[in-house]
């Protein structure tokens, strides 16, 4: 089956490139071509071109049907709407990667199914998905455009660290100094493995049945914070030397990461996956955490270069830290 992947070399899309080309689709990734950070299979086809540049996509795709598209990198109502005005008949299906903070929050009940509300009045990035969701369906009921809509949770490769700040926190970790961790750690998250994810997406694909639904692909396995930077730490051979802050109080220091933690990550979830293995059986996420940590600290130790600071993130930590001790 012809497949075209618009994005390519992202954190989850990287991963399904390889397993598509595993399970023997004919792979084309349009992208700018500006990340070298992910390799692509050498099976797959590239196009580069601007894919939030209306004609040049038009041009680049030209004439081509596909069996299957998928869009990694739409984020806005515009965007999503362009493809449909590009794609309509040229594709069976179009696959839309939205996201599961887009489920209700704060969350009523556990376990998220794929029938929880949409709604998240504290981050603008899961409302535009939201309203790119709207805006499909819309489609879909109106003209038939043949759209499937995945909800990735929290999605990690081997260069993700899964905890705010990122290779800032992690260098915190590796000098000996206090890392924050949110509210008292014990609420519960669920991290992905991008090679996991990678097996439900291309289960997905080319399935008639999916058309019209939604499905989120996550892990089964559920952790409290905590146990998230333990791993990390324990990887790294270092000591975790933890505070714990609310998470209010480090939006009320970072109002651009405040969204995400109010929004996102101070809830627990814990995702049902029924309906992603009911269409595809064979769905399993099988790599662990700690497995992953193990990748993720092994693949900066032996970059080191890539172990960027954020003087400004840095600050933050010793700012909430200070005051959490007065």
């Amino acid at each position: 089956m012809k497949a075209l992947f618009i994005g390519g070399s992202g954190v989850i899309s990287s991963a399904c490139t390889w397993e598509a080309i595993k399970q023997g689709f004919d792979l084309t990734v349009l992208n700018r071509g500006k990340s070298n950070l992910r390799s692509l299979p050498p099976q797959v086809k590239t196009i580069t071109a601007d894919a939030r540049n209306k004609s040049e996509l038009k041009q680049a795709v030209a004439n081509d049907h596909y069996d299957i598209i998928v869009d990694f990198i739409a984020f806005t109502p515009d965007q999503i709407q362009m493809d449909i005005e590009v794609f309509a008949g040229k594709t069976n299906q179009f696959v839309f990667i939205s996201s599961a903070s887009a489920y209700h929050k704060p969350v009523n009940q556990l376990p998220i199914t794929e029938s929880t509300p949409l709604y998240n009045p504290y981050w603008d990035y899961s409302r535009k998905k939201i309203a790119c969701e709207e805006v499909l369906i819309k489609a879909y009921r109106e003209s038939g455009f043949p759209c499937t809509i995945i909800r990735p949770s929290h999605t990690y490769d081997k260069t993700l660290f899964p905890f705010i700040g990122g290779t800032t926190t992690f260098a915190r970790m590796l000098k000996g100094q206090e890392v924050l961790i949110l509210g008292d750690g014990t609420s519960l998250w669920t991290l992905t493995h991008h090679k996991d994810f990678a097996k439900g997406l291309v289960g997905l694909m080319g399935n008639p049945k999916t058309i019209g639904e939604a499905f989120h692909i996550t892990s089964d396995e559920v952790m409290p914070w905590n146990y998230i930077y333990q791993c990390i730490a324990d990887a790294a051979n270092v000591e975790l030397k933890a505070v714990h802050a609310p998470s209010e109080l480090i939006a009320k220091y970072s109002p651009e990461k405040g969204p995400s933690l109010i929004g996102d990550k101070m809830h627990s979830v814990i995702f049902d996956n029924t309906k992603l293995k009911r269409y595809v059986p064979t769905y399993q996420a099988i790599i662990p955490y700690r497995q992953g940590a193990q990748e993720l600290v092994d693949f900066y130790l032996n970059h080191p270069d890539l172990i960027q600071v954020d003087p400004i993130f840095d600050k933050l930590h010793d700012d909430v830290i200070q005051y959490l001790k007065k």
